[in-house]
């Protein structure tokens, strides 16, 4: 689980982010960063059981995201994310594609899926899901994964038809995606829980099909 001193050290790090704050209470993100990767530990042994894509072997400093932020080319130039990231979980052939898990207060969320693939891999998937929509559709219009990850339709996507693609195409709701992803929000709570490593591993076994068939539509 994750401790409270965790998310306090974020709630702070969020109202005061800056180099000099930052500093001034760096044992207390070493404490917190320790904390995160003992979790990832324990979530690796869990997923361990559910996916046999993920070695245990893995070691979780390597999952765990780096805090500082690349301002080079955003307006924003705070020096530090608000959030913990974990990924890095499986073996797939591409690391985009796999489990994702955010550590933030009031904001903690675990996904699964590949996030804006690029323009290669795209044109694979969604040549994939003209020939083999049907596997997709069963995966991501199942009842359970509707009721734990949402309308798998609903994300961002082309305003205008992919290239190739005809309007009247009976899949073409999921071949305008731009990205390929299953989410689910995950309470302060439920992450602080004993139980939160295999609560999580639990949902990732859910998203694991989808893994699956995008991994399967690059290869």
């Amino acid at each position: 689980m994750i401790q409270n001193s965790t998310l306090q050290f974020l709630t702070s790090l969020a109202q005061h982010n800056n180099r000099e704050w930052f500093q001034a209470n760096k044992a207390d993100y070493d404490q917190a960063h320790q904390d995160v990767i003992s979790f990832t530990g324990a979530l690796i042994k869990e997923l361990g059981k559910v996916d046999a894509g993920v070695k245990t072997d893995i070691d979780p400093k390597k999952c765990v995201m780096r805090i500082y932020r690349d301002v080079r080319f955003s307006k924003d130039k705070t020096p530090y994310k608000t959030n913990f990231g974990i990924g890095r979980l499986t073996h797939n052939k591409t690391v985009e594609i796999g489990y994702y898990l955010q550590i933030e207060p009031g904001k903690s969320f675990i996904a699964g899926g590949y996030w804006m693939p690029q323009n290669e891999h795209l044109k694979a998937i969604r040549q994939e899901i003209d020939y083999n929509a049907a596997e997709l559709t069963t995966i991501v219009d199942a009842t359970e994964f509707k009721k734990l990850f949402g309308e798998f339709r609903e994300q961002e996507k082309l305003k205008t038809l992919p290239k190739g693609y005809e309007a009247d195409n009976e899949n073409i709701s999921l071949l305008k995606l731009k990205s390929f992803i299953a989410y689910r929000d995950l309470t302060d709570q439920e992450i602080m829980k004993p139980d939160a490593a295999k609560k999580i591993a639990a949902l990732c076994n859910k998203l694991q099909p989808l893994n699956v068939f995008l991994n399967n539509a690059i290869t």
